[in-house]
């Protein structure tokens, strides 16, 4: 069976609903999700108010308001309205273990009620299956390219880091190994970002919508992502796409996958510095990098990709 042949809900803590179109301007990974399954999105809170009924719902439980949503039956209601329903993991699979532990018990106990899970990574799926016993699946990250643009000025020999300096994000070790590449840093500006970031010489880039971020990030030469937290490595794919070598820390689908070459044990700065003095030092090298991330995207993350992963899932969860 085909997407078409599928009627989809997907309930998030957006305010919105409805489907996403083609040339949304806001295209981030979970919008490109939801217009390629062609689902409809609904708010979680409007769950008692749905009337129309569909063959699978997914839910992306959010990292905050746990409290609001432990009073919230949210498992009856999807199957109220849902034939199967499905979790779709949202951050690290280790966010909840912050949580209170009435909190962590009903997350744990919740994931066991669904029908089937949604991952980000390989190394995510073990983890779920583990402590749920439940079909899980790799939802890999997805892109909507037809509105990217890159940029026609020259190449700026600028290097981008991609995240703030927390923990989260791992700015710190992200700019120590940019460092040697002996021109500015940019860091784009997320809801982590702390005060006197700039202090570091650190250029921010505004608060951008997706379509305005990669033809932003198209003008950089160089990349470093040394994120410590797992999830859906979005900044590794954008940079893959627009052929932009990018040194990551391993645990990430999409590093490990586009850039091989690139990806570092966590911790091991030295590697990763070593790896940017060889793209600064050798342009052969560089170059290789650039053209097989780009192979590498449309190999394992292209939408043709995406929905045959997809036709295999819905055939493990024929109804």
């Amino acid at each position: 069976m085909e997407i078409k042949d599928h009627k989809i809900a997907w309930f998030t803590e957006g305010g919105w609903s409805g489907k996403v179109p083609r040339n949304h301007p806001n295209m981030r990974n979970d919008m490109a999700w939801m217009h390629i399954l062609n689902t409809t999105h609904y708010p979680i809170w409007t769950l008692p108010e749905i009337e129309e009924k569909y063959d699978f719902g997914i839910i992306t439980v959010p990292k905050t308001n746990i409290d609001k949503l432990m009073q919230f039956p949210v498992i009856e209601q999807m199957r109220r309205v849902c034939e199967k329903i499905g979790f779709m993991q949202e951050g690290p699979y280790w966010h909840f273990q912050d949580f209170s532990i009435e909190e962590q018990a009903w997350y744990h106990n919740t994931l066991t009620q669904f029908d089937f899970l949604l991952v980000h990574n390989k190394s995510d799926e073990k983890y779920y299956e583990g402590i749920t016993g439940l079909k899980t699946f790799i939802n890999p990250t997805l892109m909507i390219t037809d509105f990217v643009k890159q940029s026609k000025k020259k190449l700026r020999d600028n290097t981008i880091i991609g995240g703030n300096f927390v923990r989260w994000y791992g700015g710190f070790d992200s700019y120590i190994v940019a460092s040697e590449f002996e021109k500015p840093i940019y860091a784009p500006s997320m809801g982590r970002k702390q005060q006197n970031e700039e202090k570091l010489e650190i250029n921010h880039l505004p608060y951008l919508q997706w379509i305005d971020w990669m033809n932003e990030l198209s003008k950089f030469k160089y990349a470093v992502h040394l994120m410590p937290t797992h999830a859906a490595g979005t900044f590794a794919l954008n940079c893959a796409y627009l052929c932009i070598p990018c040194i990551g820390y391993e645990g990430l689908d999409t590093q490990e996958l586009c850039f091989p070459e690139l990806t570092v044990k966590d911790g091991d700065i030295n590697f990763a510095r070593f790896l940017a003095r060889k793209l600064k030092d050798n342009k052969w090298f560089y170059n290789q990098i650039s053209k097989t991330a780009r192979e590498n995207y449309y190999k394992y993350f292209s939408e043709q990709t995406y929905l045959e992963h997809w036709e295999k899932i819905w055939k493990q969860l024929a109804l």
